[in-house]
């Protein structure tokens, strides 16, 4: 009987993480650019969102299809998807287009990250899931390093195109791999798909998450359409509810989440979502609109996260059978805190330096809570659910992300509107993308450029205190994980 090849597939799982890695950091890192050059900086927000938008939607569909059919064919068409929308990112003429294809490479994308990582649940014991985690997620974080640079570099020289099509022959690699090398069991019992669960949850998350990236912007709050948004998605939600525990094979076991180790990781996870997108998203902003470096330094502001996670989480791995999952949680939380703190007190003087030892911390902080969360969940159920728990707590840090950048965008674009206004300045927002480049810089008036400086200045200040509220959140939320040391497993 043909056997997994266990480094082919965990090096092939890598491939795949890089993916996720260059993607949260590489695109971040050439945003400015594709502002200034597509124009549109009151849209800035929905290439992230469009992005987040579609990979939490399906992320949790994904984790019970591969439940149901095998890792394999789930994760061959979620990366043949994502690379699709790579391919087409990086033709996009207007914002726009660019937006539309990212919703693209977001459906493939929610079917990738959860699904490699079940696979390294798979064909791992519980004993090795805590070091093997730790390596993924260092594989992540160390493939990141290079992301930033990366697209400095290509952004610099010979465009922000080829920030989205670096993923496509990796991807292709990553697949072959999975596809040769990984042996799955043999499906004994016949499937049920949970077909209106999946359709019921999607409109449900759809809406909802389109009403908080576009409150505020394109409609108002109090407005009909924002009520009929907002109404509509729990209204819908809570037929999801109903007809899940009606179901005979539900697309989410409400079973699981009474388990208080998967209860509180994927709370936690929530608010470390939010804390992640902050950084990822509005850092490059900072570093180039405020501090006036080029896009290879506000990348590497963002190398320095990349570079504290894969440490925090080679360590995680060991500090989980030593000292259990509740400490190197607790540990995570801390680092957390320390580095939204650090953002709370950045000013433009203090340089980029300060900005990377503040990404650093919040990099620790990511990779000790992590790794400790996804191999406490992993171990907390039996194979038949591990696709759908390790997806779950993916889709929590995933809606965590799509609702931090709605709220933090808004938060962002509110905040200057009321800097022109009580200035009585007669600017919108897209008058912001004169500061995101030095070309553009250059052509605008000094007292023009210090007066906007100034307005994203104040409104990045009011992100990063609403960071460190979700910080300190996260905080409190560890301390609901059960204290119990060691590593225990269901198979």
């Amino acid at each position: 009987m043909k056997k997994t090849n266990r480094p082919l597939v965990l090096a092939s799982v890598m491939l795949a993480m890089f993916i996720g890695a260059v993607e949260a950091t590489i695109v971040s890192t050439a945003m400015p650019s594709i502002s200034a050059d597509l124009g549109g900086f009151s849209k800035y927000s929905w290439v992230f969102s469009a992005y987040l938008l579609m990979s939490t939607v399906t992320v949790l569909l994904y984790g019970k299809l591969s439940d149901i059919f095998g890792r394999k064919p789930i994760f061959a068409f979620g990366i043949i998807l994502f690379l699709i929308g790579s391919l087409l990112c990086g033709l996009a003429s207007s914002i726009e287009q660019l937006i539309f294809y990212r919703f693209i490479q977001g459906i493939g994308a929610g079917a990738v990250m959860p699904i490699a990582t079940t696979i390294v649940g798979d064909i791992y014991t519980a004993e090795e899931r805590g070091k093997i985690q730790g390596y993924l997620s260092s594989v992540w974080g160390i493939s990141a390093v290079t992301g930033p640079a990366i697209g400095g570099f290509l952004v610099a020289t010979i465009g922000w195109e080829y920030v989205f099509w670096v993923n496509i022959p990796l991807g292709i690699l990553a697949l072959a791999g999975v596809l040769l090398f990984l042996v799955e069991p043999q499906k004994k019992t016949k499937p049920s798909i949970d077909y209106l669960g999946a359709f019921l949850l999607t409109v449900s998350l759809t809406s909802f998450l389109y009403w908080l990236v576009e409150g505020g912007v394109g409609f108002a709050w109090n407005s009909v359409p924002s009520y009929s948004l907002s109404i509509g998605a729990v209204a819908v939600f809570a037929v999801f509810v109903l007809v899940e525990k009606k179901a005979k094979d539900p697309m989410m076991p409400f079973d699981i989440w009474k388990n208080k180790s998967i209860l509180y990781a994927n709370l936690v996870s929530l608010f470390t979502g939010m804390i992640l997108i902050s950084v990822s998203s509005y850092l490059p902003t900072y570093v180039t609109g405020v501090m006036e470096q080029p896009a290879t330094v506000a990348g590497f502001t963002l190398t320095a996260m990349s570079i504290g996670w894969p440490i925090a989480a080679f360590f995680s791995g060991r500090l989980l059978i030593k000292i259990g999952y509740f400490r190197t949680s607790l540990a995570g939380g801390i680092f957390l805190v320390i580095g939204s703190l650090l953002f709370v007190a950045m000013r433009p003087e203090f340089g980029p330096l300060w900005a990377a030892m503040s990404s650093f911390m919040i990099g620790v902080g990511m990779g000790l809570t992590s790794t400790a969360f996804i191999v406490s969940i992993q171990a907390a159920v039996t194979y038949e659910q591990r696709g759908t728990a390790t997806a779950s707590n993916m889709f929590m840090r995933n809606l965590g992300s799509t609702i931090g950048v709605a709220l933090l965008g808004s938060l962002l674009n509110s905040s200057l509107l009321n800097y022109f206004q009580d200035n009585e300045k007669d600017y919108t927002l897209n008058s912001v993308n004169g500061m995101l480049t030095e070309d553009s810089r250059n052509q605008l008036p000094l007292d023009v450029l210090s007066f906007l400086r100034e307005g994203l200045t104040q409104a990045l200040q009011n992100v990063y205190s609403l960071t460190a509220i979700f910080a300190v959140i996260s905080f409190v939320l560890i301390f609901g994980l059960p204290r119990k040391k060691g590593v225990s497993s269901n198979g």
